[in-house]
């Protein structure tokens, strides 16, 4: 039997800590000069998922 793939797109995107999985917040990426710098700071740093999040994400990171 093949080893199960994880998803690799949401092994880019998510990493797994005690507490669930952390991500980065989104829009932040490019095309920020229309952006306040208010709005620029408060998307800094990670967060969390929603526990509703957590099936898929659990189901795509292969840790059922």
């Amino acid at each position: 039997m093949p080893k199960a793939k994880v998803h690799s797109g949401a092994a880019k995107r998510f990493k797994k800590t005690a507490a669930g999985y952390k991500r980065k917040s989104a829009n932040k990426s490019h095309i920020l000069t229309k952006m306040t710098t208010k709005r620029k700071r408060q998307l800094r740093g990670t967060s969390i998922i929603d526990a509703a999040d957590k099936p898929l994400i659990d189901k795509m990171m292969r840790n059922n």
